[in-house]
C-alpha cells in the first residue's frame, strides 16, 4: 500500500506563494493518478486539482484555477501543488490522493484509495 507524505505547509500573508509536496513512498508512482483536496474547520473536504500518471490533463476547481498548479515528478515519486497569490478563503489542511485504478481520477474523492496525513495551509489577511 502506497504512503503518501504531504510537506510545505505553513503561515503566510494574502498574495503570498507556496509549494507543497506529496512524496509517495513506492516506485511505482507513475501508476496512481493523483489528486489534491483541502478541508477548511467546519467544511467538507473539497477537490482541489488532479492530474494523470503521466502528468497531463491538470484539472482544476473553479476557486484556484489559474492560481494553483499541480504538477508531477514520476522520477522522483512526489506530486507537487504550486499554490500562488494565495487568499484568506484557501486556508484549510490540504491533503494529496493517490488512485491505482485509473488513469486519471478526476475530483471524485471517492475515487482515491489512498490519502496522506495532510498539511495545513493558513492565509492571514
Amino acid at each position: 500500500q502506497v504512503r503518501l507524505v504531504e510537506s510545505g505547509g505553513g503561515v503566510v500573508q494574502a498574495g503570498a506563494s507556496l509549494r507543497l509536496s506529496c512524496a509517495a513512498s513506492e516506485r511505482t508512482f507513475s501508476s496512481y493518478a493523483m489528486g489534491w483536496f483541502r478541508q477548511a474547520p467546519g467544511k467538507e473536504r473539497e477537490f482541489v486539482a488532479a492530474i494523470s500518471r503521466s502528468g497531463i490533463n491538470p484539472e482544476y476547481a473553479g476557486s484556484v484555477k489559474g492560481r494553483f498548479i499541480i504538477f508531477r515528478d514520476n522520477s522522483k515519486n512526489t506530486l507537487y501543488l504550486q499554490a500562488n497569490n494565495l487568499k484568506p478563503e484557501d486556508t484549510a489542511v490540504y491533503y494529496c490522493a493517490a488512485d491505482p485504478s485509473r488513469y486519471y481520477s478526476g475530483s471524485a474523492p471517492t475515487h482515491y484509495a489512498h490519502w496522506g496525513q495532510g498539511t495545513q495551509v493558513t492565509v492571514s489577511s
